[in-house]
């Protein structure tokens, strides 16, 4: 007797190669419109799977997980960041959460460092200046910014993410420090010649730069406050592609407006997709939607590491990236 398909509900459109590959092997409910589910979407969805493929969208918190039938078993989220997902009563309801971790390290990376070109070289104002034909000619001291090479760039998170920034930074000249929760092997610290600071206080008032790719816990909320924004120095510039939560934007925006801070480069936002209205009206300021791991290669990765996840468990092996409370 032939067994019966996993139902799987994905809650957002995916690469057409992934949502090809599921329907051959699951029982599968494709969003093809896009639109992101709502509570009570997300609510049927989880009464009425075996897995649920959720994106950063989604928040499956424990009003929604109170709702889910006893047939769910695995969420298998679509992205790194599991923020979304409370973790503990999934875990209380025996339902196993999983990510896709690493395929979208060397992307994130690369935007990271390109905000980290953009502010300080003023790059989109100086093609806004251009567009907008308000350009008249060369100039001595028209559009000056500041060099990157031979500053100090402080990164808040050194995972796979932060040393690959790292990694990139060290080829501009760029001098590497790290905050981390704990401190990394003697190899890599000796191949970055990279400086670990203990105290992330001490370390932000010393720097040029400062990445934030720690993940958004209780413990890193907020952790850039408005307390340690002013530890920063009138010339430094913040770069954020992990988590707006983990920024006091508010604090962020007065220290930008005030000039307490040089500039900033966000990919993401402490109330995404919503956009404090004051940040719009910066110079100072790079904005992108959230598409720091936005690749051809890295969503069809990512897709991958689902498709994987689901068929080891419904195989009846331990999915490999699965995700527990104690790894944030």
């Amino acid at each position: 007797m032939t067994k019966p398909r996993p139902k799987i509900i994905v809650t957002r459109k995916l690469p057409d190669t992934i949502e090809t590959r599921m329907m051959e092997l699951f029982d599968v409910t494709l969003n093809l419109n896009d639109q992101p589910f709502g509570k009570t979407e997300l609510i049927d969805a989880v009464k009425n799977c075996d897995v649920l493929v959720p994106t950063v969208t989604d928040r499956i918190d424990a009003s929604v997980l109170s709702q889910a039938a006893p047939r769910l078993k695995l969420i298998a989220n679509f992205g790194t960041g599991v923020d979304h997902i409370d973790l503990k009563v999934a875990r209380s309801q025996g339902v196993i959460v999983t990510n896709t971790p690493g395929v979208l390290t060397e992307d994130t990376a690369d935007l990271t460092m390109a905000l980290m070109l953009a502010v300080p070289r003023r790059l989109v104002e100086g093609e806004y200046l251009v567009r907008s034909g308000q350009w008249s000619g060369w100039s001595p001291t028209s559009m000056l910014g500041r060099r990157i090479s031979k500053k100090r760039l402080g990164i808040i998170g050194m995972g796979r993410i932060g040393t690959a920034i790292a990694r990139r930074a060290r080829g501009f000249g760029i001098a590497i420090h790290y905050h981390n929760r704990h401190r990394v092997g003697e190899d890599l610290e000796r191949e970055l010649e990279a400086t670990y600071w203990e105290s992330l206080d001490q370390m932000l008032s010393r720097m040029d730069i400062i990445s934030v790719n720690c993940p958004h816990t209780p413990a890193t909320y907020h952790l850039l406050s408005a307390r340690r924004i002013k530890l920063l120095q009138p010339h430094a510039y913040i770069v954020n592609t992990s988590r707006g939560e983990v920024i006091d934007e508010t604090a962020l925006i007065r220290a930008l407006t005030s000039g307490e801070l040089a500039g900033a480069g966000l990919d993401v936002f402490e109330n995404e997709p919503a956009v404090n209205p004051k940040l719009l009206k910066l110079a100072n300021v790079v904005l992108l939607p959230h598409m720091g791991s936005a690749t051809v290669e890295s969503r069809n990765d990512m897709g991958q590491k689902v498709i994987i996840n689901i068929k080891a468990f419904t195989d009846g092996h331990a999915p490999p990236d699965r995700v527990v409370e104690a790894m944030f």
